[in-house]
C-alpha cells in the first residue's frame, strides 16, 4: 500500500462522518447570502456566497423554491469538503433525497473525483467510497415557475475564448443576453465590457472557500480537483429562478467528452460532459442548461474567436495566472491556447499575446508531448483532444512555417488530413434555431 492509499484509509477511519448540518439564505443589502453548515467530527465548515444584488433580480421567489435550490447547492458544496478526509459515510440531516437522488449525488461525486482519485494514487471502489444517509420522500415538484423570457439567455463567462464564443455568436444573432460571472476577476470583467454590458448588467456571485478547509490542506489533509462545472450548473440554476430567464447557455466543447487517462473514465472534464449535462437535466426539470459549444470542435472555436479581435489582448485561459490576470507561459493550457488558435493567427500576433513564441520554449516539451498523445495522460485541464491539437500544428505548418519551423514542431510530424471548419458534430440538446445561428457563423467565416 502507497503512502496515500495508507493516509486515505487512516483518515477514513478517524472521520466516519461527514454531516450536512444545514442550509440557509437570506436576502440583504448586499444581495442574496447563502451558506452551508458542514460538519466532520470535531471539524466544522461553514462556506458562504453572495448574488450581488441588480435590480433585474426577483427578490419575491417563494421560500419553498429557494430552500429546494439552496439545498442542492449545498449537496455539490460538501464534496469539495469531503474529500480532505473522505470520510465513508455521508448523513443528511437537512432536506430529503430520494433513491434516485441519491444515485445522482452519488454518480456525480464519484465520476467527478475520478481525476482525484488517479493524482492521488488511491485504489477505491465505487460501491465502497461513499454511502449516503438521509432522510428519503418522494420528491414533490417544485411549484410551477413563471420563466417567460424564452428567447433570453444566461451565459456564464469563464474569461477565456469559449464564453466569448458563445457571447457574441448569440449576442450577434439578436439575442437577449445576461452575462453571469462567479468570482470576478480581470478577464471575466474585461470579457463583458468587451461586449457592451457594465459590471452593474452582470449577474455576480462572489464564492468563498472556509479557510478551515485550507488550514487543513495545509496540515497535509488530502486534496485534489473536484466537479468545479457542477457546482457552477447547480448555481445557475438559482441565477435562472432569480432572473426569470430559463435558458442556461454553457460553452463546452466537444472535446470534454474525452476522458483525460486514455482507455479510463478518468475524465478532468467529466462536469463538463454531455453525460453530466443531461443527468442534470433529469434531476432539474424545467430548465433548459446546455451547452452551445457542443457541436463545435476546439478548431472550429478558435477560428471563430480568431475573428473576435477586440477580445485578444483581454482574454486569458491559464489557471495558473489566473489570480493575476496573466498568461503564466509554462503550463500546457498556455500551450494549449497558443496552439489551437495558431493555424488562424498570425505568429507574430500570437507571441504578442502570449508574451513569447510558446512552440519555440523547449522547457515545454513534457506538455507538448502530452497535448499531442506522445504521453500517457493528456493534462488535467480543459484542453482540446489529441487529434484537434495534431490537426491545429498541421495547419499552422502548412501556413506559417513552410521555411522552418519552432524548435517544438520541428521534432514532430505534424502531418494531418485536411480538416472540415464547416461541419457540426453531433448536437447535444440545442434547438433547431439554435445550430442554424452556430452554421451561418461557420459558413461566414470558414
Amino acid at each position: 500500500m502507497n503512502d496515500m492509499n495508507e493516509k486515505y484509509r487512516d483518515l477514513r477511519q478517524r472521520y466516519p462522518e461527514f454531516e450536512y448540518q444545514a442550509y440557509h439564505h437570506q436576502w440583504t443589502e448586499k444581495g442574496l447570502c447563502v451558506w452551508f453548515d458542514f460538519r466532520m467530527g470535531e471539524v466544522e465548515f461553514h462556506p458562504e456566497s453572495l448574488i450581488d444584488d441588480r435590480s433585474f433580480l426577483n427578490h419575491e421567489v417563494s421560500s419553498e423554491i429557494l430552500d429546494r435550490m439552496v439545498f442542492d447547492i449545498g449537496m455539490v458544496e460538501l464534496v469539495s469538503y469531503w474529500k480532505c478526509a473522505c470520510p465513508p459515510n455521508v448523513k443528511v440531516l437537512c432536506g430529503t433525497l430520494t433513491e434516485e437522488d441519491k444515485q445522482f449525488w452519488l454518480k456525480l461525486y464519484w465520476n467527478g473525483l475520478g481525476e482525484f482519485y488517479y493524482t492521488n494514487g488511491i485504489l477505491e471502489s465505487t460501491e465502497a467510497f461513499m454511502h449516503i444517509e438521509g432522510k428519503e420522500d418522494m420528491k414533490k415538484p417544485l411549484p410551477t415557475l413563471q420563466l417567460p423570457l424564452s428567447a433570453h439567455y444566461l451565459v456564464p463567462i469563464g474569461g477565456g475564448k469559449d464564453s466569448v464564443v458563445t457571447l457574441e455568436l448569440l449576442r450577434r444573432a439578436g439575442k437577449a443576453i445576461r452575462p453571469l460571472i462567479m468570482n470576478p476577476r480581470g478577464a471575466t470583467v474585461e470579457c463583458t465590457r468587451v461586449a457592451g454590458f457594465p459590471l452593474d448588467e452582470v449577474l455576480v456571485i462572489r464564492r468563498k472557500i472556509d479557510h478551515t478547509l485550507l488550514d487543513l490542506n495545509a496540515k497535509g489533509y488530502l486534496n485534489g480537483h473536484t466537479p468545479f462545472s457542477a457546482m457552477l450548473a447547480f448555481y445557475t440554476r438559482l441565477a435562472s429562478v432569480l432572473t426569470g430567464i430559463p435558458n442556461v447557455a454553457l460553452s463546452n466543447e466537444s472535446s470534454a467528452n474525452e476522458s483525460t487517462v486514455l482507455g479510463t473514465s478518468v475524465n478532468h472534464q467529466y462536469s463538463k460532459s454531455l453525460e453530466f449535462e443531461d443527468d442534470f437535466r433529469a434531476y432539474c426539470p424545467g430548465f433548459n442548461y446546455f451547452s452551445f459549444l457542443r457541436p463545435l470542435s476546439e478548431l472550429q472555436i478558435a477560428m471563430l474567436f480568431s475573428q473576435f479581435v477586440d477580445y485578444h489582448d483581454v482574454f486569458r485561459s491559464c489557471n495558473v495566472g489566473s489570480k493575476q490576470d496573466i498568461w503564466c507561459g509554462h503550463c500546457a493550457k498556455c500551450l494549449f491556447a497558443y496552439i489551437i488558435l495558431s493555424p488562424f493567427i498570425a505568429p507574430a500576433r500570437l507571441n504578442r499575446i502570449f508574451g513569447k513564441s510558446m512552440l519555440d520554449d523547449l522547457s515545454l516539451q513534457h506538455e507538448f508531448d502530452q497535448l499531442t498523445g506522445q504521453a500517457e495522460t493528456k493534462p488535467f485541464e480543459c484542453v482540446g483532444t489529441v487529434n484537434e491539437v495534431l490537426a491545429a500544428l498541421s495547419m499552422a505548418k502548412r501556413r506559417w512555417y513552410k521555411e522552418g519551423c519552432p524548435a517544438l514542431l520541428k521534432k514532430h510530424d505534424a502531418d494531418s488530413s485536411p480538416v472540415k471548419l464547416n461541419a457540426l458534430l453531433p448536437i447535444g440538446n440545442l434547438s433547431e434555431e439554435e445550430c442554424n445561428i452556430i452554421k451561418q457563423c461557420l459558413e461566414k467565416f470558414s
